[in-house]
C-alpha cells in the first residue's frame, strides 16, 4: 500500500502531508487534485528559493564563474551538485517528467486558487556543504564514488518502480541502506531536513488547514517532528541547521600529517645518511607526487601547460594543505581553454555522459581539477613507504 497522504490534526490546525516521488506523473495529478479538493489556507512545498527559480525558469549556468569556484575551494561541491542534478534529470527524462514538477504544480495550483504558499526546504547548497563538512576523507570518497556511479549508470527505472518509491517498505529499505553506507550523509540529507521542513511547515501557518507537499521519504520524519513541536517537546528554531559544522581538532590537523611525515623522513635521511640521501628522497617524492598529478591531468585530456602546472604545483600544494594542486591545474585549464557560451547552455546534459564531460570545457576543467588532485594525493601516499625504504638501506 502506498502511504502518499497523511492527515495530522492538532489543536488549532490540520496539516495534510502529501508524499511524492519527484519524477512521478501520478504525484503531479495527486497534488493538484488534493489541493483543489481541500482548499487549504496554506500550501507548503519541499523547495528552497533557488530550486523554485530553476523550476520556473530555464536552468542556466551562464553566470557560473569556474575560477571563483576553484578559488573558494568549492570544486568538489560543484561536481557533486552537477552529478546529483543530472541524475535526477536523466531519471525524469526516461518517464517524460521533469524532477520537481509536482512541487511546481503545487505552487501553480495554489496561485490559481489564490492560496498563499511557502517554500519550506533548506537551501540546497547549504545542505550539500553541511553533508560534505560532516564527512571524513573515506566517506567523501564513498560519496563521490556513489554519485559518479549513479551519473553513469545505464539502469532504467520503470514508472511502476518510481511509484514504488512512495511505498513505506521500499523507503525503509532505502533509508536503512543509506544509513549503513553513509551515516553522516543520511543524517544531513534526510534527518536534518525532516526537522527543518517540519519547523518551517509549522511556522508558515497559524491555524486552519495546511497542505504540505514533500518527498515520500520525509513523511514519517516530518510527522514525528511536527508532533514534538505541537506538544512543546521541541522548538521551532532550526537556525543550528543553517550553519556549517566546525571542523574537529583531528580534521584540522589531518591535512598537516602527510606533509609533516614527508618532511620528517627527508630530515631523518639527512641526519642519518647525509645530503646525498636526503636529496635523493626529495627528488623521488617530487617525481612521484608531480608525475601522478600530471598523469591525472593527462587522463582528463588537459592542456599541456595544465599538465606542467600539475607536475610542478603538486609538491607545493602538498607542503601547504590549505591549497590543492587542483586549484593550480583547474585555473590554468580554464584560463587556457575558456568556457564557451555553448558549454554553459549544455552543461546539464553534458555531465550525464563521458563524451559530454570531455567535450564541455567546464566539465573538462572540473575533471582536470579532480584527477590532478587525486593523482597528487596518491603520489603522496606512495612516496611515504618509498622514502622510508631509503632509510633502511
Amino acid at each position: 500500500m502506498n502511504d502518499t497522504r497523511m492527515t495530522l490534526t492538532f489543536q488549532d490546525r490540520v496539516i495534510i502531508l502529501i508524499g511524492t516521488a519527484h519524477v512521478s506523473r501520478d504525484s503531479i495529478e495527486e497534488v493538484r487534485q488534493i489541493i483543489q479538493e481541500v482548499g487549504p489556507d496554506m500550501v507548503c512545498v519541499e523547495l528552497d528559493k533557488g530550486r523554485y527559480q530553476s523550476l520556473i525558469e530555464k536552468e542556466t549556468w551562464e553566470q557560473l564563474d569556474v575560477v571563483k569556484v576553484f578559488k573558494e575551494g568549492k570544486g568538489f561541491l560543484l561536481i557533486a551538485n552537477l552529478v546529483l542534478s543530472s541524475f535526477q534529470r536523466r531519471m525524469g527524462a526516461e518517464l517524460g517528467v521533469k524532477p520537481g514538477e509536482e512541487m511546481k504544480t503545487a505552487v501553480e495550483t495554489a496561485i490559481t486558487l489564490g492560496i498563499p504558499y511557502a517554500l519550506c526546504d533548506r537551501e540546497v547548497q547549504l545542505t550539500l556543504r553541511r553533508a560534505w563538512a560532516r564527512c571524513g576523507l573515506w566517506n567523501k570518497c564513498k560519496l563521490l564514488a556513489s554519485l559518479l556511479s549513479s551519473a553513469f549508470s545505464t539502469e532504467q527505472l520503470s514508472e511502476a518502480e518510481i511509484e514504488n518509491l512512495k511505498n513505506r517498505s521500499e523507503l525503509d529499505d532505502m533509508m536503512s541502506a543509506l544509513s549503513d553506507y553513509l551515516p553522516p550523509v543520511k543524517e544531513t540529507l534526510i534527518d536534518e531536513r525532516d526537522r527543518y521542513l517540519a519547523a518551517h511547515i509549522w511556522t508558515s501557518g497559524r491555524g486552519g488547514k495546511q497542505v504540505a507537499v514533500v518527498g515520500a521519504g520525509h513523511m514519517q520524519g516530518i510527522k514525528a517532528h511536527l508532533e514534538k513541536i505541537a506538544s512543546g517537546e521541541a522548538g521551532e528554531d532550526v537556525s543550528d541547521l543553517e550553519a556549517i559544522p566546525q571542523q574537529k581538532v583531528f580534521s584540522k590537523i589531518a591535512g598537516w600529517i602527510i606533509p609533516a611525515l614527508i618532511v620528517a623522513l627527508i630530515i631523518l635521511g639527512f641526519l642519518r645518511a647525509g645530503v646525498g640521501v636526503s636529496l635523493t628522497m626529495l627528488l623521488r617524492w617530487a617525481l612521484l607526487n608531480g608525475s601522478l598529478a600530471a598523469l591525472g591531468t593527462l587522463l582528463a585530456l588537459g592542456h599541456p601547460l595544465s599538465m606542467a602546472v600539475s607536475f610542478f604545483g603538486a609538491p607545493i600544494a602538498t607542503i601547504n594543505p590549505f591549497i590543492g594542486v587542483g586549484l593550480f591545474s583547474g585555473i590554468t585549464q580554464v584560463t587556457l581553454r575558456k568556457p564557451r557560451v555553448s558549454d554553459t547552455q549544455t552543461l546539464s546534459e553534458d555531465v550525464t555522459t563521458l563524451k559530454g564531460i570531455y567535450r564541455n570545457r567546464i566539465t573538462r576543467a572540473l575533471l582536470v581539477f579532480f584527477l590532478s588532485s587525486l593523482g597528487g594525493a596518491l603520489g603522496n601516499f606512495i612516496s611515504i613507504p618509498s622514502l622510508a625504504s631509503l632509510l633502511v638501506k
